[in-house]
């Protein structure tokens, strides 16, 4: 068979942007067509059964239609909102994501977030900077020691950003969907009640439709003066505009932002304040974890291609299908 001959018969992967090319794509290239979602044609799309996915563009059932032999989605990150994984499952296509691999990292970050914005350590490093030290010290700040943190959400990075919180000696609260049986930490049934209790909130759970903004004024106002929000989730969780009147007024006493609702564009409002730290969405952002995340990528459209199931089908999308 001639080269062009086997390009032709090998299988189409669709990439709708990039996709950890030192990693996922040099080895799903030896095994597919690799097709960039901006030159999809009828004759590629009739070809693709499988999409590779970093979460940027939506793979919503308007694009799934348009693949008629599409049998999977591997979505880079273990957060999957971009994905119509419900439409996925009506058309038999499993989704899966990249859990696990990246727990630790993202609850490293989020502690060092939480440090960075409770004990101010930017403003002071810019102090410094300013050559503002040999006027006088840096004026004393808040502490963690006081503290209660409350965690919005308790699945595995919320429960590895819980252990490094007992580590600290502080003490933990949490609400999710449900409690967690293996876990020791008090469960409150509503948000705000969570938020009335503690003096931080860490912000860890899906974004999507239900949880959109599900961080509000209410619970902003019951966190208090002298609460504190870190959120390391989806920036769809938090109502910005709710949350840039809250760190003006002094409804809060600061907050910590690894994400945001229309990245990479952030709110010109939380620039010129002094009692935000900002990130830009770095949660999981080494080569460590990165290729750990894009090697599962790969391992889980290569075991589908091999007829051994995905490794990490998401709940929408169960495996073995029933």
């Amino acid at each position: 068979m001639t080269d062009a001959a086997t390009a032709a018969a090998r299988p189409a992967l669709l990439l709708t942007g990039p996709v950890m090319e030192d990693v996922v794509e040099r080895q799903l290239a030896e095994r597919f067509t690799l097709v960039p979602l901006e030159e999809l044609g009828t004759a590629d799309a009739g070809a693709v059964r499988a999409i590779a996915t970093r979460g940027k563009v939506k793979v919503d059932d308007a694009l799934m239609a348009r693949l008629p032999h599409l049998e999977i989605v591997a979505n880079f990150g273990v957060g999957y909102d971009t994905v119509d994984a419900a439409a996925a499952a009506a058309r038999g296509v499993v989704v899966t994501n990249t859990p696990d691999v990246l727990n630790e990292e993202v609850a490293d970050l989020t502690l060092g977030l939480l440090l960075a914005t409770v004990r101010q350590i930017p403003q002071a490093e810019r102090f410094v900077r300013a050559g503002q030290w040999i006027k006088g010290a840096f004026p004393l700040g808040p502490t963690l020691r006081d503290r209660t943190v409350g965690i919005l959400g308790m699945g595995r990075i919320g429960k590895a950003i819980a252990r490094r919180l007992e580590a600290f000696g502080v003490p933990v609260a949490y609400h999710s969907r449900r409690p967690q049986p293996d876990v020791a930490y008090r469960y409150y049934d509503s948000l705000v009640a969570l938020a009335r209790a503690v003096d931080v909130l860490v912000v860890i759970i899906p974004g999507g439709p239900a949880t959109r903004r599900i961080v509000n004024g209410e619970v902003l106002e019951a966190l208090g003066p002298n609460g504190i929000l870190i959120n390391v989730a989806r920036g769809t969780v938090v109502d910005e505009p709710a949350l840039l009147a809250a760190l003006t007024s002094g409804t809060i006493l600061a907050a910590g932002l690894d994400v945001f609702e229309d990245e990479p564009n952030v709110p010109e409002g939380f620039m010129g304040l002094d009692n935000v730290v900002l990130l830009p969405h770095v949660g999981s952002s080494t080569h460590f974890t990165r290729t750990a995340m894009g090697q599962l990528v790969v391992d889980n459209i290569l075991s589908w291609l091999d007829g051994k199931g995905p490794l990490t089908p998401v709940a929408e999308t169960p495996w073995p299908r029933t």
